[in-house]
């Protein structure tokens, strides 16, 4: 290994990931707001359409023709899962009920792990030609232009980003507490319903922070990184480094993560 940079970029995975991301992002934008084809998977809330399928097989089958060798986890189930050096984790289309309804903040979102540790993400929005990506100790960027995150100090003066679960309406721990403890402790928090994309903009300094329970790889994968390679912290709600696999995550500019994590144990004590 001679460099961070040499530890991931074999066979220029980066600017393979960056045009295939775009080619996937050209896909999406040319079926937005047309009508679609929704079938559902865990719930009538967890759709998939036609346009998910054709961008999850443009993605795949690039992939495979170009890395064969490589193992590839993709949110509809048609990857390769086998051990391989190199795995790439893909969401053809992120914020998919969004999407659905013609609500504009989606994204395609795709990362490279090695040795299951993520060093390549890349996230597309296609409707703003938002390009975000990040590689394991050389930082991150928006359409080349370095990112940093925010330098806010206190939750209350901050702008926060969250989700909710599929199965928000049958679980008991649906991320309700804590929504109800910061909203009116900060200056907001914002529900767009793209992971991907709330994790870039606290890479980005257009939120202070995020949090999230029951997430996928996909959801993560590039996001993770693009905060921490813009200088910010990402752990589980313990306070802990992350690690893949866990599904609770709270990313944030450093600056106010002790409090955030703070605020979040409290919403779980409850009253």
């Amino acid at each position: 290994m001679q460099t961070n940079r040499m530890w991931c970029r074999i066979k220029n995975m980066r600017d393979f990931a960056i045009d295939l991301a775009r080619r996937a992002g050209a896909l999406l934008r040319a079926g937005y707001e047309q009508a679609h084809t929704i079938e559902y998977k865990s719930s009538v809330i967890d759709l998939v359409t036609e346009v998910d399928r054709a961008s999850e097989a443009l993605l795949v089958n690039t992939i495979r023709q170009q890395f064969p060798e490589h193992a590839i986890l993709s949110e509809e189930g048609h990857g390769n899962h086998g051990p391989a050096l190199y795995a790439w984790i893909i969401d053809p289309l992120d914020g998919t009920v969004n999407y659905a309804h013609g609500f504009p903040f989606f994204s395609v979102t795709l990362a490279v792990s090695r040795d299951g540790l993520p060093c390549l993400g890349v996230t597309y929005d296609p409707l703003r030609d938002e390009l975000f990506v990040a590689e394991r100790g050389t930082g991150a960027t928006l359409n080349g232009r370095p990112l940093h995150v925010s330098k806010t100090s206190r939750v209350q003066d901050a702008l926060l980003a969250t989700g909710f679960s599929y199965a928000r309406a049958i679980i008991k721990d649906n991320n309700l507490a804590e929504f109800n403890r910061l909203m009116p402790r900060t200056r907001g928090v914002r529900r767009a319903g793209a992971a991907s994309l709330d994790m870039a903009y606290v890479a980005a300094g257009r939120l202070d922070g995020y949090w999230e329970m029951y997430l996928a790889p996909w959801d993560w994968a590039a996001g993770a990184l693009l905060v921490e390679e813009a200088g910010g912290v990402v752990t589980g709600f313990d306070g802990k480094p992350w690690q893949p696999g866990r599904d609770r995550i709270v990313a944030s500019n450093g600056h106010i993560h002790a409090e955030l994590l703070r605020e979040l144990a409290e919403a779980r004590r409850g009253p």
